[in-house]
């Protein structure tokens, strides 16, 4: 028997089910928003460390109390990877730690992946709420610690072979007991991690975050009464899980399978890492079976079965409910099948994760796939895809380590939609995080910054366009040790859709010369002199190219005397929609634009271009004879 809507329940049913009117079931909704807002905001104000006040890099959710099972209500518009593991690692941590010893003033942290999700730097937070002796809640924050220890600063890297070399694994334990710290554990975080001035300025934020956290529940439950406030919780989450069910319920019942790929781990290039799913749906359910995924990989680019989870949640949020808030709700129509010991799902030793981003985007580019068919003018083309991260580590005169991350290919194209082209310059799907100004960079790293160029010809042919390949070229002032993430270049991670074409494929390329500043071209015959560290590379001119050899990245860390440029070049992102049908008048601004060159516009669209777009972008004219016999002959 079907369930009655909940738009379809009177006042009075409404009312005897959670414990409040449908009025200030809506408004505590928003609040709940609004109180996570304000603690976001107020770490991205106050924090110390550069991944925090500069990247964005952390994720606060609310959840209920172990009474009514822990819903997660409401999620932070931030780190959108993290969002998705807190819905299950706040109860994993709470239980293991015992709910009958928490307390007013405590703050419980857990850092374990196979526990909580992501990896060791990815701090887990959590402030227990109480209301008259009562716990009512938990505000909760993920945010990444500089450094957790381990064999490399900061942890970026994927030469790392079990959990024991990855950094330091806390199991769920006391930071704050009753309003006052807990020395142990502050002891044991700083006698094993970098950087214990900057983490211990980071975790005082922190701490101060969730009590403003708390002060805005509590103000919530004496205004509303902590039934009306418990039982608005629980109804955010069933209406998230009534959206989503109806959501899939549009999709036609069927099978479909999609596939992606992570090229190779660190270890060598011997062996390659599929990721495998079939999705079945019937009426409003659907599931998503990864059986037939790789083994887990040998170096530190795993996922546990919660970033798993997570991706599949943001995947099908992404393609059939883009409107509706994420909550635990939404995973309640969905089933995930997924073997123990696979890419996605690592266990312990061997099964390292850290670099997850790996493993997790290639399943999501695989869901988009295999929803392409069914979803048809509503699905999606594929992004960036990849974390592409670049890890620098050098020393201080004074001999104190640095370490950025942030000057990788992490930024880059999204895919098209039946809404329009996709943006050129965003982080990948399960990402929000900001991009640093320049200038901070430069002022806190020997690193200047030489280029952030489109590249022409990249995008994704289609009606829409895919995003555009973003070339990011550092030049390194002092001796660096660059530790490089480039798993995801063997095949287009942009996949068209809906008649669009597939993106292209980047790369990673280093100079070595001592020429000061030199600007290297972004043209085909301006990458012969550099070393091709990465990618499907030209063997004679060291140029991207999709049908190219493919060069494995293959070392431990890249070692750079002063005056090395590298470049990162990320893929480019899908078309949307056959590329004949797209306006001859856009693919002309695109062309004036650089999106496409003249022979880009001629091959992709059968539009032809006359003028010069160097020296003359505003001369250019379109050829519209010539244009429609050229579609012509080529539909």
């Amino acid at each position: 028997m079907k369930t009655a809507a909940l738009r379809d329940l009177d006042g009075a049913a409404f009312a005897r089910t959670y414990g409040c009117s449908r009025f200030d079931a809506t408004v505590l909704g928003n609040r709940f928003r609004y109180l996570l807002d304000h603690v976001s905001e107020r770490l991205l104000a106050c924090a110390f460390s550069p991944v925090l006040k500069d990247f964005y890099d952390f994720a606060a959710t609310l959840t209920g109390p172990p009474q009514i099972g822990y819903p997660t209500p409401v999620v932070s518009k931030s780190q959108l990877s993290f969002t998705g593991t807190m819905t299950e690692s706040i109860r994993n941590t709470i239980e293991e730690y015992g709910v009958d010893r928490v307390g007013p003033g405590d703050v419980i942290i857990a850092n374990d992946p196979y526990r909580t999700g992501t990896h060791v730097n990815d701090m887990l937070f959590i402030r227990p709420v109480f209301h008259e002796s009562r716990l009512c809640g938990f505000v909760n924050l993920k945010a990444h610690q500089l450094d957790m220890g381990g064999s490399v600063a900061g942890g970026f890297s994927a030469h790392k072979f079990s959990v024991y070399e990855n950094g330091l694994v806390l199991s769920p334990r006391a930071l704050m007991k009753a309003g006052k710290p807990v020395n142990e554990t502050w002891t044991l975080i700083f006698d094993n991690a970098r950087f214990g001035e900057l983490l211990r300025l980071d975790m005082q934020t922190i701490i101060a975050c969730l009590s403003l956290g708390e002060s805005l529940l509590l103000d919530s439950i004496a205004r509303y009464g902590e039934g009306a406030v418990l039982g608005a919780m629980r109804y955010v989450v069933d209406a998230d899980a009534e959206r989503m069910a109806d959501a899939i319920a549009t999709l036609p019942d069927g099978q479909w399978q999609g596939a992606a790929l992570v090229d190779c781990d660190a270890v060598d290039d011997s062996e390659e890492y599929p990721i495998r799913c079939t999705i079945r749906k019937h009426g409003a359910r659907i599931e998503v079976d990864l059986s037939g995924t790789a083994r887990q990989a040998r170096g530190a680019i795993n996922g546990t079965y919660l970033d798993a989870k997570t991706t599949v949640g943001i995947a099908l949020k992404y393609l059939l409910d883009p409107s509706g808030p994420f909550t635990s709700g939404c995973y309640r129509p969905i089933d995930i099948l997924i073997p123990d010991g696979a890419i996605l799902s690592a266990l312990p030793p061997e099964g390292v994760v850290f670099a997850y981003g790996e493993s997790t985007n290639a399943l999501l580019i695989a869901i988009f796939a295999a929803l392409a068919v069914p979803l048809g003018a509503r699905a999606v083309g594929g992004d960036i895809s990849a974390p592409n991260l670049h890890s620098a580590v050098g020393q201080r005169p004074d001999g104190s380590p640095w370490v950025s991350i942030v000057a990788g290919g992490q930024h880059g194209p999204w895919g098209a939609t039946d809404a329009g082209d996709a943006d050129s310059y965003c982080s990948f799907y399960q990402v929000n995080g900001m991009d640093t100004p320049i200038e901070a960079h430069e002022a806190e790293i020997p690193v200047v910054f030489l280029r952030r160029d489109y590249v022409t010809d990249s995008p994704g042919p289609g009606t829409h366009r895919g995003g555009a390949a973003v070339c990011k070229d550092t030049y390194w002032l002092e001796s660096v040790d660059h530790h490089l993430f480039t798993l995801r270049f063997k095949q287009s991670t942009g996949i068209g859709v809906n008649g669009g074409r597939d993106g292209t494929t980047g790369g990673v390329w280093l100079w070595t010369d001592p020429e000061p500043v030199r600007v290297h071209g972004v043209a085909a015959g301006d990458f012969a002199d550099a070393i091709g560290v990465a990618g499907r590379l030209d063997p004679k001119t060291q140029a991207p190219r999709k049908d190219a050899p493919w060069v494995y990245f293959g070392r431990q860390r890249w070692h750079t005397d002063p005056f090395a440029t590298l470049r990162h070049m990320t893929n480019s992102g899908g078309g949307w929609g056959n590329p004949l049908l797209r306006s001859a008048a856009k693919v002309l601004e695109d062309v004036r634009d650089g999106y496409i060159s003249l022979a880009g516009a001629r091959q992709d669209y059968g539009v032809i271009i006359q003028g010069d777009p160097q020296l003359d972008p505003e001369g250019l004219t379109l050829d519209e004879a010539a244009t429609r016999a050229a579609r012509a002959a080529r539909a």
